[in-house]
C-alpha cells in the first residue's frame, strides 16, 4: 500500500504458551494485568443490528480469503512505480528490500501470535489496550483509523492516472473527481453487502492482479540481462548509505500486514488461520515485490529505468515488443487499486468498531450488519470523499499532501504498540511453563518486529513525524470526551444499582413478632454414636 504514498509524494507453529492462553485462574496460565479487565459498564450495549448479525452467524473468511485480504491490502498501486523509484540507488536497493522483507515477516509472525492470544476484531487496538490500558488502545485505534481513510483518498487519486491510460481523451477536474469518487464508493457498496461480498471482491481482485505481476516476474527472468542492472551502488557516499536511502522509499511497502488480525472476528478459526494468512500473505507479497523488481531491473536498461514513468510497462514492451504493455499494466493497476480499496474500506471500520465496544469511540460505530461495521464504512467513505473533493475542486494540494504525510507516521503507531504488547506479554508470563528456546525465539521475533517498526518511524521523515504527532495529540481531546462519558455512564449505572438494592432491602417484609425457638428437649437429643 505504501507505494501509493511514494507515488503521490515523490502459524507460524508452536506459539508460546504464556502469550496464547487467557487467564483462567489455573496454574500455568497468564495472569492479566489489572487494567485488562473490562467492566460491563465500560461496554456500551450492542446495537440491534449487531445482535441480529451474530444470531445469523454471518459468513466468515476462509484461510484463502484472509490471505487474499492481506495480499490485496499490501499490494496497492504503488508496486507499479517501485522499480523506477529505487533504480537511482543501484541494485543495492534489492538488498534493502530483502532486509525489509525479513522485518515484515517478523511483524507478521508477531501478529499471528497475538491473534492466537486474542482472536477478536480490532487487531492492534485490542493488543495495545490489553497490554497498556485504554489510552494506548485509543491511540492505536485513532491513528489506524486516520491512516485508513486518508490512504483511501490517496488510492482513489492514484487510480485516475491509470484510467486515463485505458480511456484516453481530454481529462477535466470534474471527470477526474467523478472517477475517484466511483473508485471510493464501489468497494464501499461491496462492504455494505457484507463480508461474503468483501471476500469475493478481494479474492477476485487479488488473483487478477497477482497473475499478471507474477507472470512478468517469472517470464522476465528468461529475458534477464545482467548488463541492464547497472552499478551495485550509484551516487556518492557508501553502499550502506545507499541502502538506507532506498529503504526509506521501500519502508511502507508492507503496510497492510495486519489486515487478517484486524478482521480476526470475521475469520474462520482465527486462532490458527489469522497467523497463517498473515504469514502467507506477506510471503506472497514479498515474492511479487522481489521477483517483479528483479525482473524489471534485468529487462529494462538502467539509464532508461531511472527515468521511467511506467517501469512494468517498459519491461513488458522490452520482453514482447510493441507498445501494448502500458495498457496491460494500467488495467492491472486499476484492478489492484480497487482490490486495495475494498480491503482498506473494511479496515477503516474494524478498528473504531472494536474501540466503540469499549466506549472509546462513539456508539454509532457499533452498527454492524452481515459482519461489517456499516457506520464505520460510511464514515470513512464520507471523509475520504471530502478529502478527494478538496484535492480536486478547492485545489488544496498542500493540505492533501500534509494528510498523506500524516498517514506515513500514523501507520507506525499501531505496529509499535502491538510489537511492544507482545514483548510485555512475554516478559510478564509464566516463563517457567515454556522451554527457554521457545521463549528466546518469540522474544527475538518481537524485538525484531519492534526494531523494524522503529525503523518505519525513522524512515517517515521529520515532516511526517512532526505532522503526525500533532494529529495524534489532537486525538487526546476525543479520548477525554469519550472517557468522561464512559465514566459518567458507569457512575450512573452504579448509582442506579445501589438505589435498587436499597429499595429492595427497605421493602422486604419483616416478621411482626420474633419468637425465640426453644432448645430441643433432652429426650429429643440425638444419642451419641456407639461402636
Amino acid at each position: 500500500m505504501t507505494g501509493v504514498f511514494a507515488a503521490i509524494l515523490k502459524r507460524a507453529a508452536d506459539p508460546v504458551t504464556m502469550c496464547t492462553v487467557r487467564h483462567t485462574g489455573q496454574p500455568g496460565t497468564t495472569r492479566d494485568a489489572p487494567h485488562m479487565h473490562r467492566s460491563p459498564a465500560a461496554q456500551p450495549p450492542e446495537t440491534g443490528s449487531d445482535l441480529h448479525t451474530q444470531a445469523k452467524s454471518p459468513f466468515r473468511m476462509s484461510l484463502f480469503t484472509a490471505t487474499c485480504l492481506v495480499m490485496g491490502n499490501i499490494i496497492g498501486g504503488g508496486i507499479f512505480l517501485l522499480p523506477a523509484s529505487v533504480a537511482p540507488f543501484g541494485t543495492v536497493s534489492l538488498v534493502a528490500f530483502g532486509a525489509l522483507t525479513i522485518g515484515a515477516l517478523a511483524l507478521a509472525l508477531v501478529f499471528g501470535r497475538l491473534a492466537e492470544r486474542h482472536p477478536d476484531t480490532g487487531g492492534p487496538y485490542v493488543y495495545a489496550r490489553e497490554a497498556f490500558g485504554d489510552f494506548a488502545g485509543f491511540l492505536s485505534a485513532w491513528s489506524y483509523w486516520t491512516m485508513t481513510w486518508v490512504s483511501n483518498a490517496a488510492l482513489a487519486v492514484a487510480i485516475v492516472g491509470y484510467v486515463h491510460v485505458l480511456l484516453p481523451g481530454h481529462p477535466s477536474r470534474g471527470a477526474d473527481l467523478a472517477i475517484a469518487l466511483v473508485a471510493l464508493w464501489l468497494p464501499a457498496l461491496a462492504n455494505f453487502a457484507g463480508t461474503r461480498y468483501v471476500g469475493l471482491v478481494q479474492t477476485i481482485s487479488t488473483v487478477l492482479k497477482f497473475i499478471p505481476l507474477l507472470f512478468i516476474a517469472v517470464v522476465g527472468l528468461f529475458f534477464f540481462d545482467p548488463a541492464n542492472l547497472g552499478p551495485f551502488h550509484e551516487g556518492s557516499g557508501s553502499a550502506a548509505g545507499g541502502m538506507s536511502a532506498a529503504a526509506a522509499i521501500l519502508l511502507y511497502s508492507y503496510v497492510g500486514v495486519e489486515s487478517a488480525a484486524m478482521s480476526a472476528g470475521e475469520v474462520r478459526d482465527p486462532e490458527r488461520n489469522v497467523g497463517r494468512a498473515t504469514v502467507l500473505g506477506t510471503i506472497g507479497s514479498a515474492v511479487v515485490y522481489l521477483l517483479g523488481t528483479v525482473a524489471v531491473f534485468g529487462t529494462v536498461a538502467h539509464d532508461k529505468l531511472v527515468k521511467s514513468q511506467a517501469p512494468f510497462s517498459d519491461a513488458v514492451n522490452a520482453m514482447f515488443g510493441g507498445h501494448w504493455g502500458g495498457t496491460v499494466v494500467a488495467l492491472a493497476a486499476v484492478v489492484s487499486i480497487i482490490g486495495a480499496l475494498n480491503g482498506w474500506t473494511l479496515m477503516s471500520a474494524q478498528s473504531p468498531y472494536a474501540a466503540a465496544k469499549d466506549g472509546l469511540f462513539p456508539a454509532p460505530f457499533l452498527t454492524k450488519r452481515r459482519g461489517v461495521p456499516t457506520f464505520g464504512v460510511l464514515a470513512a467513505g464520507v471523509l475520504a470523499s471530502a478529502l478527494t473533493v478538496m484535492n480536486y475542486l478547492i485545489g488544496s494540494g498542500g493540505v492533501f499532501e500534509i494528510l498523506v504525510l500524516i498517514t506515513t507516521f500514523s501507520a507506525t503507531v499501531p505496529y509499535l504498540l502491538a510489537a511492544g504488547a507482545q514483548v510485555y506479554f512475554l516478559l510478564t508470563g509464566r516463563r517457567d511453563q515454556v522451554r527457554p528456546a521457545r521463549f528466546a525465539r518469540d522474544l527475538t521475533l518481537a524485538l525484531t518486529a519492534f526494531g523494524f517498526t522503529f525503523w518505519l518511524v525513522a524512515g517517515a521523515g521529520y515532516a511526517a513525524i512532526y505532522q503526525g504527532v500533532l494529529f495524534l495529540f489532537a486525538g487526546i481531546l476525543v479520548y477525554a470526551f469519550m472517557a468522561a462519558r464512559r465514566t459518567a455512564r458507569q457512575a450512573e449505572t452504579a448509582a442506579t444499582a445501589a438505589t435498587t438494592t436499597t429499595a429492595a432491602t427497605t421493602d422486604a417484609p419483616t416478621p411482626a413478632d420474633s419468637e425465640e425457638v426453644p432448645p430441643p428437649a433432652a429426650s429429643a437429643a440425638v444419642p451419641p454414636r456407639t461402636t
